[in-house]
C-alpha cells in the first residue's frame, strides 16, 4: 500500500510537471528524483546484516522513536512504533552490523524491511513448510546462515530473526529477546 501511494504521487507530480513546464525541467529535476526513489532507496532499507544506518533507515519507515541501550558486546536499537502498540529491536555488533532483530505487538511488522536481502529465503522457507503442514503454526527456520523463529495470533506478534555467522562471540542465543 505504502508503495502504491509513493507510485501514484509520482505520477501526479510527473502529470504536474509535464502539462506546466518544459520537458527540459522534468529530464533535468525530475527524472533524477524518480530514479533515486525507485532504484536506489528500495536497497537502502534493509536491516538484518545491514550496517547502523539501515536502524535509522527503520526507524524512519516504522515512523518510531529510538531508545539505543549498550549491552556488554552488542547495542540495543529499540524501535517503537507510532501507536505505541510494536516494537522491534535490532542488535547490532562492535562492528556495526544488525546480526538480529526482534519484534513484537498487535500487527506484523514488514518482514522485507526487517530481513533485507534474507527476506527471499525467509520467504521459500515459509512456503516449503507450509506446504509440508497446512495450517496455522509457529515457523521456526533453521539454517546454516539464517535462523527465524516466529509465532503469533491477532493482535499478538513477535519473533526474532538472527545470523548466527556474525553474532558476536560469547552472546547467547537467550540473549536476542
Amino acid at each position: 500500500m505504502e508503495s502504491s501511494l509513493l507510485t501514484r504521487t509520482h505520477i501526479l507530480v510527473v502529470s504536474q510537471v509535464l502539462s506546466s513546464r518544459p520537458r527540459k525541467t522534468f529530464c533535468k529535476f525530475i527524472l533524477p528524483f524518480l530514479s533515486f526513489t525507485f532504484f536506489i532507496l528500495p536497497f537502502s532499507f534493509a536491516a538484518l546484516g545491514g550496517d547502523t544506518n539501515s536502524v535509522l533507515a527503520d526507524q524512519a519507515r516504522f515512523q518510531g522513536t529510538l531508545q539505543r541501550t549498550q549491552m556488554a558486546a552488542f547495542q540495543v536499537h529499540e524501535i517503537r512504533f507510532h501507536n505505541g502498540a510494536s516494537i522491534v529491536r535490532e542488535y547490532v555488533s562492535p562492528a556495526g552490523q544488525v546480526f538480529a532483530v526482534t519484534w513484537q505487538g498487535d500487527s506484523l511488522p514488514n518482514m522485507q524491511q526487517l530481513l533485507g536481502s534474507y527476506f527471499q529465503q525467509f520467504a521459500d522457507a515459509v512456503k516449503q513448510q507450509a506446504a509440508g503442514r497446512p495450517g496455522r503454526r509457529p515457523v521456526t527456520i533453521v539454517q546454516p546462515d539464517f535462523v527465524v523463529q516466529m509465532n503469533g495470533r491477532v493482535q499478538s506478534y513477535s519473533g526474532k530473526a538472527y545470523l548466527p555467522q556474525i553474532v558476536p562471540e560469547g552472546v547467547p542465543q537467550e540473549a536476542i529477546q
